[in-house]
Protein backbone atom coordinates (compact mmCIF):
# COMPACT_ATOMS: atom_id res chain seq x y z
CA UNK A 1 0.00 0.00 0.00
CA UNK A 2 1.71 3.29 -1.03
CA UNK A 3 1.67 6.28 1.70
CA UNK A 4 -0.19 8.13 -0.67
CA UNK A 5 -3.37 5.64 -0.15
CA UNK A 6 -2.90 5.27 3.67
CA UNK A 7 -2.54 9.16 4.00
CA UNK A 8 -5.81 9.96 1.92
CA UNK A 9 -8.31 6.96 2.75
CA UNK A 10 -8.49 8.10 6.43
CA UNK A 11 -9.32 11.97 5.79
CA UNK A 12 -12.23 10.66 3.78
CA UNK A 13 -13.24 9.09 6.81
CA UNK A 14 -12.35 11.76 8.47
CA UNK A 15 -14.72 14.36 5.87
CA UNK A 16 -17.68 11.81 6.23
CA UNK A 17 -17.79 11.48 10.23
CA UNK A 18 -17.67 15.33 10.42
CA UNK A 19 -20.61 15.68 7.40
CA UNK A 20 -22.69 12.83 9.53
CA UNK A 21 -22.13 14.80 12.83
CA UNK A 22 -23.09 18.05 11.36
CA UNK A 23 -26.38 16.24 9.90
CA UNK A 24 -26.98 14.71 12.91
CA UNK A 25 -26.29 18.06 14.94
CA UNK A 26 -28.87 19.90 12.97
CA UNK A 27 -31.88 17.44 12.81
CA UNK A 28 -31.44 16.19 17.11
CA UNK A 29 -33.74 19.67 17.71
CA UNK A 30 -36.70 17.83 15.44
CA UNK A 31 -35.89 14.01 16.02
CA UNK A 32 -34.57 13.34 19.48
CA UNK A 33 -37.08 13.93 21.25
CA UNK A 34 -39.15 11.34 19.23
CA UNK A 35 -36.47 8.63 19.13
CA UNK A 36 -35.82 8.83 23.13
CA UNK A 37 -40.06 8.64 23.73
CA UNK A 38 -39.76 5.42 21.33
CA UNK A 39 -36.65 3.79 22.84
CA UNK A 40 -37.72 4.34 26.11
CA UNK A 41 -41.84 3.12 25.24
CA UNK A 42 -42.59 4.80 28.52
CA UNK A 43 -45.79 7.07 29.64
CA UNK A 44 -44.66 10.01 30.30
CA UNK A 45 -46.72 11.40 33.35
CA UNK A 46 -46.44 15.05 34.60
CA UNK A 47 -47.44 16.26 37.82
CA UNK A 48 -48.21 20.04 37.86
CA UNK A 49 -48.79 20.40 41.47
CA UNK A 50 -48.13 22.77 44.66
CA UNK A 51 -45.24 21.56 46.81
CA UNK A 52 -44.84 24.35 49.13
CA UNK A 53 -47.31 26.88 50.31
CA UNK A 54 -50.62 26.54 51.83
CA UNK A 55 -51.62 24.01 49.16
CA UNK A 56 -48.36 22.09 49.48
CA UNK A 57 -49.90 19.15 51.55
CA UNK A 58 -53.16 18.64 49.26
CA UNK A 59 -50.42 18.05 46.22
CA UNK A 60 -48.69 15.81 47.86
CA UNK A 61 -51.94 14.05 48.54
CA UNK A 62 -52.82 13.73 45.23
CA UNK A 63 -49.72 12.58 44.38
CA UNK A 64 -49.82 9.77 46.73
CA UNK A 65 -53.43 8.90 45.83
CA UNK A 66 -52.48 8.88 41.79
CA UNK A 67 -49.03 6.96 42.18
CA UNK A 68 -51.25 4.48 45.03
CA UNK A 69 -54.14 3.62 41.77
CA UNK A 70 -51.29 3.29 39.19
CA UNK A 71 -49.23 0.54 41.83
CA UNK A 72 -52.09 -1.70 42.10
CA UNK A 73 -51.86 -2.16 38.08
CA UNK A 74 -48.36 -3.04 38.56
CA UNK A 75 -46.83 0.47 37.82
CA UNK A 76 -48.09 0.06 34.48
CA UNK A 77 -50.25 2.01 32.37
CA UNK A 78 -51.78 -0.26 29.38
CA UNK A 79 -48.69 -2.22 29.87
CA UNK A 80 -45.92 0.56 29.50
CA UNK A 81 -43.85 1.14 32.26
CA UNK A 82 -44.18 4.81 33.58
CA UNK A 83 -41.73 8.13 33.67
CA UNK A 84 -42.79 11.29 36.50
CA UNK A 85 -42.08 14.53 36.19
CA UNK A 86 -42.69 17.18 38.90
CA UNK A 87 -43.05 20.98 38.81
CA UNK A 88 -44.00 22.72 41.84
CA UNK A 89 -46.70 25.12 40.39
CA UNK A 90 -46.50 27.32 44.05
CA UNK A 91 -50.52 27.94 43.70
CA UNK A 92 -49.10 31.21 41.68
CA UNK A 93 -50.93 31.84 38.53
CA UNK A 94 -48.76 33.91 36.88
CA UNK A 95 -46.21 31.02 36.50
CA UNK A 96 -49.08 28.72 35.44
CA UNK A 97 -48.35 29.03 31.29
CA UNK A 98 -44.79 28.81 31.97
CA UNK A 99 -44.72 25.53 34.24
CA UNK A 100 -47.33 23.87 32.11
CA UNK A 101 -45.23 24.90 29.40
CA UNK A 102 -42.16 23.09 30.59
CA UNK A 103 -43.97 19.83 30.97
CA UNK A 104 -44.98 19.43 27.55
CA UNK A 105 -42.13 21.34 25.96
CA UNK A 106 -39.18 20.05 27.57
CA UNK A 107 -40.24 17.11 29.41
CA UNK A 108 -42.33 15.73 26.13
CA UNK A 109 -45.53 14.54 28.96
CA UNK A 110 -48.22 12.53 27.66
CA UNK A 111 -50.43 14.02 30.27
CA UNK A 112 -50.47 16.84 32.52
CA UNK A 113 -52.09 15.87 35.90
CA UNK A 114 -52.88 19.38 37.72
CA UNK A 115 -53.78 20.90 39.90
CA UNK A 116 -54.99 22.36 42.73
CA UNK A 117 -55.57 26.27 42.58
CA UNK A 118 -57.94 27.50 39.84
CA UNK A 119 -56.09 30.58 39.16
CA UNK A 120 -53.03 28.01 38.06
CA UNK A 121 -55.54 25.49 36.40
CA UNK A 122 -56.36 28.69 33.70
CA UNK A 123 -52.82 28.50 32.51
CA UNK A 124 -52.91 24.44 32.17
CA UNK A 125 -56.38 24.75 30.50
CA UNK A 126 -54.76 27.51 27.96
CA UNK A 127 -51.99 25.24 27.26
CA UNK A 128 -53.77 22.17 27.01
CA UNK A 129 -56.06 23.61 24.59
CA UNK A 130 -53.42 24.78 22.74
CA UNK A 131 -51.35 22.02 22.33
CA UNK A 132 -53.80 19.28 22.91
CA UNK A 133 -51.75 17.02 25.14
CA UNK A 134 -53.95 14.85 27.53
CA UNK A 135 -54.84 17.03 30.50
CA UNK A 136 -56.35 15.15 33.91
CA UNK A 137 -57.67 18.06 36.56
CA UNK A 138 -57.31 16.40 40.46
CA UNK A 139 -58.66 19.25 42.04
CA UNK A 140 -59.39 22.54 40.78
CA UNK A 141 -62.68 22.97 40.69
CA UNK A 142 -62.89 26.56 37.93
CA UNK A 143 -65.93 26.67 36.21
CA UNK A 144 -64.47 27.51 32.93
CA UNK A 145 -62.72 24.45 32.55
CA UNK A 146 -65.44 21.97 32.20
CA UNK A 147 -67.95 25.26 30.49
CA UNK A 148 -66.90 27.92 28.53
CA UNK A 149 -63.33 26.52 27.79
CA UNK A 150 -63.81 22.88 27.75
CA UNK A 151 -61.93 20.67 25.96
CA UNK A 152 -61.80 16.95 24.48
CA UNK A 153 -58.73 16.51 26.16
CA UNK A 154 -59.74 17.50 29.38
CA UNK A 155 -61.28 16.02 32.12
CA UNK A 156 -61.96 16.48 35.90
CA UNK A 157 -62.15 13.95 38.59
CA UNK A 158 -62.83 16.28 41.20
CA UNK A 159 -65.88 18.99 41.66
CA UNK A 160 -66.49 22.42 40.37
CA UNK A 161 -66.26 25.12 42.66
CA UNK A 162 -70.12 25.50 42.96
CA UNK A 163 -71.07 21.45 42.88
CA UNK A 164 -70.73 21.05 47.10
CA UNK A 165 -72.70 24.33 47.96
CA UNK A 166 -74.63 23.72 45.28
CA UNK A 167 -76.07 21.25 47.57
CA UNK A 168 -75.40 23.05 50.73
CA UNK A 169 -78.63 25.84 51.05
CA UNK A 170 -81.60 23.16 51.26
CA UNK A 171 -79.49 21.52 54.03
CA UNK A 172 -79.12 24.75 56.16
CA UNK A 173 -82.79 26.01 55.45
CA UNK A 174 -83.79 22.63 56.85
CA UNK A 175 -81.85 23.41 59.82
CA UNK A 176 -84.40 26.45 59.74
CA UNK A 177 -81.38 28.59 59.15
CA UNK A 178 -83.06 31.58 56.92
CA UNK A 179 -80.57 34.35 57.00
CA UNK A 180 -76.52 33.86 56.72
CA UNK A 181 -73.26 35.40 55.82
CA UNK A 182 -71.37 34.27 53.21
CA UNK A 183 -67.54 34.63 54.00
CA UNK A 184 -64.30 32.96 51.65
CA UNK A 185 -61.38 34.34 49.92
CA UNK A 186 -62.03 36.24 46.68
CA UNK A 187 -60.17 34.54 44.15
CA UNK A 188 -62.18 31.97 41.58
CA UNK A 189 -62.78 29.12 43.61
CA UNK A 190 -63.92 31.50 46.16
CA UNK A 191 -66.67 33.20 43.84
CA UNK A 192 -67.83 30.43 42.10
CA UNK A 193 -68.55 28.23 45.72
CA UNK A 194 -70.51 31.39 46.26
CA UNK A 195 -72.34 31.00 42.97
CA UNK A 196 -73.87 27.36 44.22
CA UNK A 197 -74.54 28.72 47.45
CA UNK A 198 -76.79 31.43 46.50
CA UNK A 199 -78.33 28.90 43.60
CA UNK A 200 -79.42 26.37 46.32
CA UNK A 201 -79.57 29.15 49.56
CA UNK A 202 -82.18 31.49 47.80
CA UNK A 203 -83.96 28.77 45.60
CA UNK A 204 -85.02 27.03 49.23
CA UNK A 205 -85.76 30.40 50.52
CA UNK A 206 -83.18 31.69 52.32
CA UNK A 207 -81.64 35.14 52.39
CA UNK A 208 -77.83 36.32 52.29
CA UNK A 209 -77.49 39.13 54.29
CA UNK A 210 -73.86 39.35 53.82
CA UNK A 211 -71.31 38.44 51.47
CA UNK A 212 -67.47 38.90 53.02
CA UNK A 213 -64.14 38.53 51.62
CA UNK A 214 -60.99 38.93 51.55
CA UNK A 215 -57.76 38.12 49.26
CA UNK A 216 -56.08 34.98 49.09
CA UNK A 217 -54.42 33.90 50.43
CA UNK A 218 -54.62 36.55 53.30
CA UNK A 219 -55.66 34.72 56.67
CA UNK A 220 -55.93 38.32 58.47
CA UNK A 221 -59.70 36.91 59.44
CA UNK A 222 -60.59 39.37 63.34
CA UNK A 223 -62.14 42.43 61.37
CA UNK A 224 -64.61 39.88 59.76
CA UNK A 225 -65.33 37.99 62.31
CA UNK A 226 -66.30 41.03 64.48
CA UNK A 227 -68.63 42.08 61.69
CA UNK A 228 -70.08 38.57 61.22
CA UNK A 229 -70.35 38.78 65.06
CA UNK A 230 -72.51 42.54 64.83
CA UNK A 231 -74.59 40.86 61.97
CA UNK A 232 -76.29 38.11 64.09
CA UNK A 233 -77.20 36.24 61.26
CA UNK A 234 -78.70 32.45 61.70
CA UNK A 235 -75.56 31.01 60.35
CA UNK A 236 -72.56 31.53 58.42
CA UNK A 237 -71.76 29.37 55.15
CA UNK A 238 -68.15 29.57 53.86
CA UNK A 239 -65.50 28.19 51.52
CA UNK A 240 -61.62 28.01 52.89
CA UNK A 241 -59.02 25.15 52.39
CA UNK A 242 -56.09 24.20 53.50
CA UNK A 243 -53.91 25.67 56.16
CA UNK A 244 -55.85 28.57 55.61
CA UNK A 245 -59.03 26.73 56.29
CA UNK A 246 -57.57 25.61 60.13
CA UNK A 247 -56.78 29.06 61.29
CA UNK A 248 -60.01 30.26 60.33
CA UNK A 249 -61.86 27.66 61.82
CA UNK A 250 -59.77 28.46 64.92
CA UNK A 251 -60.32 31.95 64.95
CA UNK A 252 -64.29 31.56 64.71
CA UNK A 253 -64.11 29.62 68.08
CA UNK A 254 -61.97 32.02 69.65
CA UNK A 255 -64.09 34.81 68.51
CA UNK A 256 -66.93 33.41 70.64
CA UNK A 257 -68.78 32.67 67.06
CA UNK A 258 -68.55 28.73 67.80
CA UNK A 259 -71.91 27.48 69.26
CA UNK A 260 -73.49 30.83 68.52
CA UNK A 261 -73.85 31.28 65.09
CA UNK A 262 -73.55 27.44 63.57
CA UNK A 263 -70.82 27.35 60.93
CA UNK A 264 -71.65 25.70 57.31
CA UNK A 265 -68.88 25.16 54.66
CA UNK A 266 -68.44 23.78 51.14
CA UNK A 267 -66.43 20.40 52.34
CA UNK A 268 -62.73 21.66 51.98
CA UNK A 269 -62.95 23.71 55.01
CA UNK A 270 -62.61 20.36 56.86
CA UNK A 271 -60.71 18.25 54.97
CA UNK A 272 -57.50 17.17 55.94
CA UNK A 273 -56.97 19.92 58.17
CA UNK A 274 -58.89 18.75 61.64
CA UNK A 275 -55.60 17.51 63.32
CA UNK A 276 -54.76 21.33 62.94
CA UNK A 277 -58.02 22.64 63.57
CA UNK A 278 -58.35 20.67 67.10
CA UNK A 279 -61.75 20.80 69.11
CA UNK A 280 -62.40 24.61 67.68
CA UNK A 281 -63.94 22.17 64.60
CA UNK A 282 -66.56 20.23 66.34
CA UNK A 283 -69.82 20.72 65.00
CA UNK A 284 -69.15 22.24 61.57
CA UNK A 285 -71.70 21.16 58.74
CA UNK A 286 -70.09 20.51 55.62
CA UNK A 287 -71.36 19.13 52.18
CA UNK A 288 -68.71 17.39 49.90
CA UNK A 289 -68.41 13.91 47.64
CA UNK A 290 -66.67 12.38 50.09
CA UNK A 291 -65.96 11.47 53.86
CA UNK A 292 -63.10 9.60 55.56
CA UNK A 293 -66.21 7.85 57.66
CA UNK A 294 -68.32 6.68 54.51
CA UNK A 295 -68.98 3.32 55.41
CA UNK A 296 -68.68 1.41 52.86
CA UNK A 297 -65.98 -2.10 51.81
CA UNK A 298 -64.25 -0.07 49.13
CA UNK A 299 -63.85 3.18 50.93
CA UNK A 300 -62.30 1.13 53.98
CA UNK A 301 -60.32 -1.08 51.87
CA UNK A 302 -58.69 2.64 50.42
CA UNK A 303 -57.81 3.83 53.53
CA UNK A 304 -56.36 0.74 54.67
CA UNK A 305 -54.23 0.82 51.49
CA UNK A 306 -53.50 3.87 51.89
CA UNK A 307 -52.57 4.44 54.90
CA UNK A 308 -49.82 1.24 54.47
CA UNK A 309 -48.70 2.62 51.83
CA UNK A 310 -48.15 6.84 53.26
CA UNK A 311 -48.00 6.33 57.04
CA UNK A 312 -50.89 9.09 56.68
CA UNK A 313 -54.35 9.14 56.81
CA UNK A 314 -56.28 9.77 52.98
CA UNK A 315 -58.65 12.80 52.59
CA UNK A 316 -60.75 13.92 49.54
CA UNK A 317 -57.05 15.09 47.68
CA UNK A 318 -55.86 11.42 47.84
CA UNK A 319 -59.47 9.88 46.71
CA UNK A 320 -59.23 12.76 43.86
CA UNK A 321 -55.54 11.47 42.94
CA UNK A 322 -56.41 8.31 43.24
CA UNK A 323 -59.36 8.40 40.67
CA UNK A 324 -57.36 10.59 38.40
CA UNK A 325 -55.29 7.33 38.47
CA UNK A 326 -57.85 5.43 38.25
CA UNK A 327 -59.77 7.08 35.05
CA UNK A 328 -56.49 7.22 33.24
CA UNK A 329 -55.52 3.44 33.56
CA UNK A 330 -59.24 2.78 32.16
CA UNK A 331 -58.36 5.08 28.96
CA UNK A 332 -55.05 3.30 28.81
CA UNK A 333 -56.75 -0.36 28.97
CA UNK A 334 -58.83 0.64 26.09
CA UNK A 335 -55.95 1.80 23.91
CA UNK A 336 -53.85 -0.73 25.36
CA UNK A 337 -51.23 2.20 26.07
CA UNK A 338 -51.38 3.52 23.00
CA UNK A 339 -52.42 7.68 24.31
CA UNK A 340 -51.90 8.75 20.81
CA UNK A 341 -55.25 7.01 19.72
CA UNK A 342 -57.26 10.19 21.16
CA UNK A 343 -60.55 9.50 19.52
CA UNK A 344 -60.39 6.06 21.40
CA UNK A 345 -58.96 7.39 24.58
CA UNK A 346 -61.11 9.98 24.78
CA UNK A 347 -64.14 8.11 24.28
CA UNK A 348 -63.43 5.39 27.18
CA UNK A 349 -62.92 7.66 29.82
CA UNK A 350 -66.05 9.71 28.93
CA UNK A 351 -67.79 6.60 29.10
CA UNK A 352 -65.92 5.24 32.42
CA UNK A 353 -67.99 4.21 35.51
CA UNK A 354 -65.35 4.95 38.19
CA UNK A 355 -65.91 3.07 41.34
CA UNK A 356 -64.13 5.29 44.17
CA UNK A 357 -63.63 5.23 47.60
CA UNK A 358 -66.37 7.72 47.51
CA UNK A 359 -68.80 5.97 45.97
CA UNK A 360 -69.38 5.00 42.09
CA UNK A 361 -69.37 7.91 39.46
CA UNK A 362 -69.91 8.91 36.29
CA UNK A 363 -68.31 11.22 33.64
CA UNK A 364 -70.78 14.25 32.29
CA UNK A 365 -70.59 15.14 28.54
CA UNK A 366 -68.43 18.55 29.97
CA UNK A 367 -65.91 15.79 31.40
CA UNK A 368 -66.83 16.60 34.95
CA UNK A 369 -67.97 14.19 37.84
CA UNK A 370 -71.78 13.60 38.15
CA UNK A 371 -71.91 12.46 41.92
CA UNK A 372 -73.09 12.44 45.12
CA UNK A 373 -72.62 15.00 47.49
CA UNK A 374 -72.59 13.92 51.33
CA UNK A 375 -73.74 15.94 54.20
CA UNK A 376 -71.34 15.76 57.03
CA UNK A 377 -70.56 16.86 60.60
CA UNK A 378 -67.56 17.25 62.37
CA UNK A 379 -66.96 14.69 65.61
CA UNK A 380 -63.95 14.01 67.78
CA UNK A 381 -61.62 14.66 64.66
CA UNK A 382 -63.53 13.13 61.89
CA UNK A 383 -65.91 14.27 58.84
CA UNK A 384 -69.01 12.06 60.09
CA UNK A 385 -71.63 11.28 57.29
CA UNK A 386 -75.29 12.27 58.30
CA UNK A 387 -76.86 11.90 54.77
CA UNK A 388 -76.83 12.48 51.17
CA UNK A 389 -77.45 16.27 50.61
CA UNK A 390 -77.92 15.49 46.99
CA UNK A 391 -77.88 12.40 44.81
CA UNK A 392 -75.87 12.28 41.25
CA UNK A 393 -75.13 16.00 41.61
CA UNK A 394 -74.25 17.32 37.95
CA UNK A 395 -72.40 20.35 37.32
CA UNK A 396 -74.52 22.49 34.59
CA UNK A 397 -71.95 22.33 32.33
CA UNK A 398 -73.03 25.91 30.89
CA UNK A 399 -71.40 27.11 27.41
CA UNK A 400 -69.63 23.90 26.77
CA UNK A 401 -69.46 23.08 23.28
CA UNK A 402 -66.79 19.66 22.20
CA UNK A 403 -65.33 20.68 18.77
Amino acid sequence: MSSNTSSSAPSRRLILTRSAALVGAASTGLLLPEIVRAQSGKVRVGFMLPYTGTFSQLGVAIENGFRMAINEQGGKLGGREIEYFKVDDESEPSKGIENATKLVQRDKVDVIVGTVHSGVQMGIQKVARDTGVLSLIPNAGVHAATRSLCAPNVFRTSFTNSQPTLALGKAMMDKGHKRAVWISWKYAAGDEAFEGFRDSYTKAGGTIIKELGLPFPNVEFQALLTEIAALKSDAVACMFAGGGAAKFIKDYAAAGLKGKIPLYGSGFLTEGVLDAAGPAADGIITTLHYSDSLDTPRNKKFRLDYAKAFKIQPDVYAVQGYDTGLLLIQGANAVKGDLNSKPALYKAMEGAVIDSPRGKWTMSKAHNPVQDMYLRVVEKGENKVVGVAAKALADSGAGCKMG
